[in-house]
């Protein structure tokens, strides 16, 4: 039997013939700031003599136009507002830009000041919806490249992804917080371009046959792993799928799963249960019986996946993908290296694309769910529209304080939004306390399957980096995201949809994948006030309704999606 475990860089990407582009699922567009950004940045500048571009920005725009990608400039201006410059001055300016850079497919411009509330400046996502529309897509399928957090804030807030150049301007929290960095524009570049490759369809036509995947881990490390097993899906005709006690909730709503084997595995989970090799026995029994074609192992970036390759070769599966960075010897037929950074979905996309698997036409690489596995939601919920606080999380780093969700419920129930407080049959006495100051208790009443159809009909989700926040991003919903910053937020935060991120991103625990807070009273997220959980549904376009009289009955907040 052939090993390919030597194809461990990552593949080159197929052009479509002719034509000199990369296929991508990922983006149709990319979006640009202009100050900083593709030139260099004078102050409210009227004069096209001072234009200057940054270093490498035409060769680098060049290589995006080659590879067939839009491309647009979304630019606050409030020199308009302010009358520093006229509307004739900033035309002759962005002329230059072009006459220096080559043409844009758009140019999408905030000529208001701060002062004025519009949707369109920038920490707003209003620029980039209106840049999305001009070029016929949809803000999920672009990337912005900017300099400031307001960049990388209005880009999470319209759903897009996000990649900082910072500058010698650029605040270093503004950077600890960016989705992505890079040092300057022709990387920024160079990064879009191999995360598309990364996940380029396959050379090779679909592999069919009986597909055993694997995700042993949590609710939501399954949930991220969705792109993944639909890619397969695409090209299997059955597919099993292998996951841990933690996992098998959200294996049950994957789409493209036949078939789910519920097993422990002790270098996987944790606590760890005791190696016991008369149980490691049956577990390559059980495998066997699957009567496999060929296996991909999904891992998250610190897990390997040699422990069940093994088991699986014992098994008799003829074909093993997996990403390894050690050496797998005999294990694996496809070894697949992938960057640090890349977020999680994208990481399972591209193992599926190295074992020659890839999504069809028409199914977008974010995160799904069976809604048709969803039961109904409780009464207790009322209609439509309320706002998901889940303070809870199987992991203590990632929870939102208690104190810090009492205050964000009372505030959110003060400005006239429904609040409906959720969290595990552990958790009842946490939801009670936090659902007290003003929400709706469901604590303990909600399986993940009943919490997912729960938060299906909110306006937005208040939650930690945890399960649920996946959940939303697989049912379209906002999430408000407050993340304890211990795992990159450019790999874990809610993928492809609408999100503002709180909480210190530069916080001591900042990479450290603690579990338990190293830090005396988790200072990363107590120090959110709750007026910015306001702040942020405002800014994803969720409205409140009246506030409730003193004394009266809670009144219904706007749907407002």
């Amino acid at each position: 039997m052939r090993r390919d475990h030597e194809r461990d860089q990552c593949r080159s990407a197929r052009v479509q013939p002719g034509t000199g582009r990369i296929p991508s699922g990922l983006y149709d567009a990319v979006l640009l700031d202009r100050d900083g950004t593709l030139v260099e940045d004078v102050p409210y500048n009227g004069d096209p003599e001072k234009v200057r571009p940054v270093p490498g920005a035409r060769e680098a725009l060049d290589r995006l136009r080659a590879a067939g990608l839009r491309l647009a400039v979304v630019t606050n201006q409030s020199g308009l507002a302010r009358g520093y410059f006229t509307a004739d001055d900033l035309r002759r300016v962005n002329a230059r830009v072009e006459e220096l850079l080559g043409p844009f497919d758009s140019w999408q411009i905030c000529p208001h000041g701060e002062p004025d509330g519009c949707a369109c400046r920038k920490p707003a996502p209003g620029l980039l919806h209106a840049a999305a529309r001009a070029l016929g897509t949809r803000a999920e399928r672009c990337v912005l490249v900017g300099d400031i957090g307001a960049d990388m804030a209005a880009a999470a807030a319209a759903g897009a992804a996000g990649i900082m150049v910072p500058t010698a301007a650029t605040r270093a929290q503004e950077v600890a917080a960016a989705p992505a960095v890079a040092a300057d524009l022709p990387d920024a570049v160079a990064t879009i371009l191999d995360r598309i490759r990364l996940v380029a369809p396959p050379d090779t036509a679909p592999r069919r046959g009986v597909v055993l995947v694997v995700r042993s881990d949590a609710a939501g490390d399954v949930l991220v792993t969705g792109p993944g097993i639909r890619a397969v899906a695409a090209g299997a005709r059955r597919v099993v799928l292998l996951c841990g006690p933690r996992g098998r909730a959200a294996a049950d709503l994957l789409p493209g799963v036949d078939e789910v084997i519920e097993w422990p595995l002790p270098w996987i989970d944790a606590p760890a249960p005791p190696v016991d090799p008369a149980g490691m026995r049956v577990l390559v029994d059980r495998l066997a019986a699957v009567g496999a074609d060929q296996a991909v192992i999904f891992t998250s970036f610190h897990q390997s996946a040699l422990p069940l390759a093994l088991l699986l070769r014992m098994a008799g599966v003829p074909r093993i993908s997996a990403i390894s960075d050690d050496y797998p010897g005999a294990l694996l037929d496809v070894r697949h290296r992938v960057p640090a950074g890349v977020p999680e979905p994208e990481r399972a996309l591209s193992l599926a694309a190295a074992a020659g698997f890839a999504l069809p036409a028409g199914d977008e690489p974010g995160l799904r769910l069976r809604t048709d596995r969803l039961p109904p939601v409780p009464p207790e919920a009322g209609a439509p529209g309320y706002v998901v606080l889940h303070p809870g999380s199987s992991v203590e780093t990632r929870a939102c304080p208690p104190e810090l969700a009492t205050r964000i419920v009372r505030v959110l129930a003060a400005a006239g939004h429904r609040v409906v407080v959720t969290g595990g049959p552990d958790e009842r006495e946490l939801t009670a306390r936090v659902a007290a100051a003003g929400g709706i208790d469901l604590g303990g009443r909600t399986g993940l399957a009943e919490l997912a159809a729960v938060i299906a009909r909110a306006a937005a989700l208040v939650v930690g980096n945890t399960g649920p926040a996946h959940l939303a991003a697989a049912l379209g919903i906002p999430v408000v995201s407050l993340f304890a910053p211990t795992v990159p937020f450019g790999q874990w935060g809610p993928y492809r949809v609408p999100t503002v991120r709180l909480g210190d991103a530069g916080a001591a625990c900042r990479d450290t994948r603690a579990t338990r807070c190293p830090v005396p009273g988790h200072p990363c997220l107590t120090a959110v006030e709750p007026g910015r959980v306001l702040e942020a549904l405002r800014l994803l376009g969720v409205p409140a309704g009246v506030p409730e009289p003193l004394g009266g009955v809670p009144v219904t907040g706007g749907v407002g999606r």
